[in-house]
Formats: C-alpha cells, structure tokens, sequence
C-alpha cells in the first residue's frame, strides 16, 4: 500500500502557515486544530520548514516566553523530509522511526499535496491488519 492510499481515506487538506507568523500565532493554530504539527509554505505551496510542538518546546526551553514573539524562520525545522505519494506505507515507517518524527509532508513536483502523521499510518496499517486476518480467517473456514 502507498501513502496515496492514506490521502485518499483522510484527504490533502493541510494546515499550513506562512514563515514570518510568530511563534504563540502558530502554537494558537496547533491547539485551534487539535494537530501536532504546521507546514510552513513560500509561494506556491512550496514547503520551506516544518514546526512541530516539539519544536516550540525546545525554544520555549532555551529562551523562555520571549520565545513566542519569535518568527517562524527562527523556530522552525528548514530540513524537512517529505514523501511522494507513490512511497509505501513500509518505507514512510522507517523514515518517520529513524529520523524521530511524527509528521510527514506529502509533495508531487515539489508541491505540498497532503501530510501524513504516524497516527495516520499506524491506523491505516492497523485496517490493513484486520483485513488480512479476515481473509484468512474466510479461507480457513472454507477450505
């Protein structure tokens, strides 16, 4: 199965912020949205950081609230790693459990066209599951 799969169940709808918010405008949209993570974007849907909380705790850690007034360009992760939506959910597991990362943005030609989370690929993986046991069990009793 392929990360297309997933954007097809849940959609390319991602939250995204331009790179001169600050950091409580963004950190406001993280809990409005109830996500863990913010796609930065330039002109054209161009992915150009990602800010997770886990990044605004670290900065938060080192300088205290003044840390809010930051912009994003000072707060944000500029090395984002990303998939295309032919990846495999197997090859998106890997890359999420050894980067450490939780949050994935889906790009085709270099555009932003949806975001996967661990969450989404754990549930997606969980159906696949499911579905296999199913079968077999179907196979089982009809054999």
């Amino acid at each position: 199965m392929t990360v297309k799969a997933i954007l097809a169940a849940k959609g390319g709808n991602v939250e995204t912020i331009e790179p001169n918010t600050h950091v409580a405008a963004a950190a406001a949209r993280l809990a409005e949205h109830k996500i863990g993570a913010l796609v930065v974007t330039g002109p054209d849907r161009r992915v150009v950081g990602i800010l997770s909380e886990r990044d605004i705790v670290q900065v938060l850690a080192e300088q205290g609230a003044s840390a809010l007034e930051l912009p994003l360009t000072e707060v944000m992760t500029r090395k984002v790693m990303t998939c295309v939506p032919g990846d495999t959910i197997s090859s998106v597991m890997e890359r999420m459990t050894a980067g450490k990362f939780r949050h994935l943005p889906v790009v085709d030609q270099g555009k932003l066209v949806g975001i996967v989370s661990i969450g989404d690929v754990v549930k997606f993986r969980l159906h696949e599951m499911e579905r296999e046991q199913s079968a077999l069990r179907d196979y089982i009793q009809t054999a």
